[in-house]
C-alpha cells in the first residue's frame, strides 16, 4: 500500500540529485537508506571506542 509524505520542494530536489530520470523517488530513498546502514556499520567497525591495543591485549594474558 503507497503512503504519502510531505516534505518541501527542496528536499524533493535534493534527493532527485541522487537518481536518474529512471529512478523512482522510491529507489532513490532505498538506495539511500542501504547506503546510510552501511555507513553506520563502516563507523561501527572502524570505531576505537572500547578497544584495547594487541599489545596491551598481550599484557592481559600475560598477567
Amino acid at each position: 500500500m503507497a503512503t504519502t509524505i510531505q516534505i518541501s520542494n527542496e528536499t524533493k530536489n535534493l534527493i532527485g540529485t541522487f537518481g536518474t530520470k529512471k529512478d523512482t523517488y522510491e529507489t532513490i530513498i532505498k538506495r539511500m537508506y542501504d547506503m546510510a546502514v552501511k555507513e553506520q556499520l563502516r563507523q561501527f567497525l572502524m570505531s576505537d571506542e572500547n578497544t584495547i591495543t594487541l599489545e596491551e591485549a598481550k599484557e592481559l594474558i600475560n598477567k
